[in-house]
């Protein structure tokens, strides 16, 4: 089993090989191929993860290269975690809107549409080569903003599933606080990616999320980064990307006295990267637990083992809504828990989504439609409109300035804007 990893030089990657080290029984990979631009990176990355994987025993060799025809020949799994851009357009991302009083996010706002433009095309040239050279091979997307990319993806006809770390995060918080295993755990979450809900928590088939409500909100709401008694009242865990929606204007003044997200990832990536060039570290480091993405080896090893065997277990994935959300287009892109056959993920039905909420999907949906065309199309105009259908920008004027100033920051990576 051939597994490739685009962008494979990411500071992340070394996550991916302890869950590919510890579930080797769910995904026995053969070959692990990194892929990366970044020769350097992927030197440091490659060697650590060859001296990860001897020290688990485990037989996979680990290629890497540059040649991203060679990379996904005849791969069985295509990881897609890239970033078009680097950290440098990142800090632009959530720098940028900032001037305009808007939220700077790299998935949320003007910062994922910025994120968007550049990176849908650039894996949808990726996906015509794996398509090309590994024609039943899937292609898993961690790259964010991960429900306009898999749209994208699904549009031009990919075998494709979108995943985030978000829900099997909440997954294993709640199991921790209950103190069973997390197997035992099921989430009712339900929205787009970054913008959901977890409305109930299963265990055993018994929804405990009131009781968890009641003695854990200082736990849950930590987490979320809103107080215990909003999530209270919601009855609900939402997302945390959610509070740049609801407490947008505070969040914006702390954003604006803060070192950017894209600053502190740069400066932890270059300790990493010393950390990794160690030929006697054969484990991942502790501090990478700093990089974010906590629980998303579990997740993607999950996934992929699931598409390969049709084992028909349920996992939240971005997937075809398909009537699953009545008020949204069939063909939109949403989160929420799915039955993971050989053919694809089946979204399973899910509960009516309250007002409150159904709102929100609503309008993020819209805009996100008109994201993906501003992507695969161009134009300023396009991105205005985009922006304008936001609901953290909404206003002619503004999204007017927003759609010029994230053009000409991001020219260099959008061919029609040269």
């Amino acid at each position: 089993m051939k597994l490739t990893v685009i962008g494979g030089g990411s500071t992340y990657t070394p996550e991916l090989v302890d869950g590919l080290a510890r579930m080797r029984a769910d995904l026995p990979v053969s070959e692990l191929v990194l892929a990366d631009p970044d020769a350097g990176r992927l030197e440091l990355v490659g060697g650590l993860a060859r001296r990860m994987l001897a020290r688990a025993g485990h037989p996979a060799a680990v290629v890497t290269t540059g040649d991203l025809d060679a990379a996904v020949e005849g791969a069985t799994v295509v990881l897609l975690q890239l970033r078009v851009g680097g950290q440098a357009a990142r800090h632009v991302d959530e720098t940028l809107p900032l001037a305009c009083g808007c939220v700077g996010q790299e998935t949320t706002g003007a910062g994922g549409l910025a994120k968007a433009l550049r990176t849908v095309p650039v894996v949808l040239d990726i996906a015509e080569r794996v398509t090309a050279l590994a024609p039943d091979a899937w292609i898993i997307d961690f790259t964010n903003p991960v429900g306009i990319v898999t749209r994208a993806l699904l549009d031009a006809g990919h075998r494709t599933a979108g995943l985030c770390n978000v829900a099997i995060g909440v997954q294993r918080r709640a199991a921790k606080l209950l103190d069973v295993p997390p197997e035992r755990v099921s989430l009712g979450h339900a929205g787009l990616n970054h913008l959901t809900w977890v409305r109930s928590i299963d265990v055993d088939g018994a929804d405990v999320l009131p009781k968890l409500l009641e003695e854990h909100a200082e736990d849950l709401a930590g987490a979320a980064s809103m107080p215990a008694a909003f999530i209270r009242g919601l009855g609900a865990v939402p997302s945390y990307y959610l509070r740049y929606f609801y407490r947008h204007d505070q969040v914006v003044e702390e954003l604006r006295g803060a070192r950017s997200r894209a600053e502190e990832v740069a400066a932890l990536e270059r300790d990493l990267l010393d950390m990794y060039a160690d030929p006697a570290l054969d484990t991942k480091p502790a501090r990478l637990e700093e990089r974010g993405g906590a629980f998303y080896s579990e997740a993607a090893v999950q996934l992929a083992a699931s598409l390969l065997t049709g084992r028909g277990d349920a996992q939240v994935v971005n997937v075809r809504n398909g009537g699953t959300l009545p008020f949204l287009d069939d063909r939109a892109v949403i989160e929420v828990p799915a039955r993971i056959t050989a053919t694809g993920p089946e979204p399973l039905p899910v509960p009516p989504l309250e007002p409150l909420f159904a709102g929100l999907v609503a309008h993020v949906s819209a805009y996100e439609e008109l994201a993906l065309d501003a992507a695969l199309r161009g134009g300023v105009d396009r991105v205005a409109r985009a922006l304008l259908a936001h609901p953290l920008v909404g206003q002619a004027d503004l999204a007017d300035r927003l759609a010029g100033d994230l053009v000409a920051a991001n020219r260099e990576h959008l061919p029609w804007a040269r």
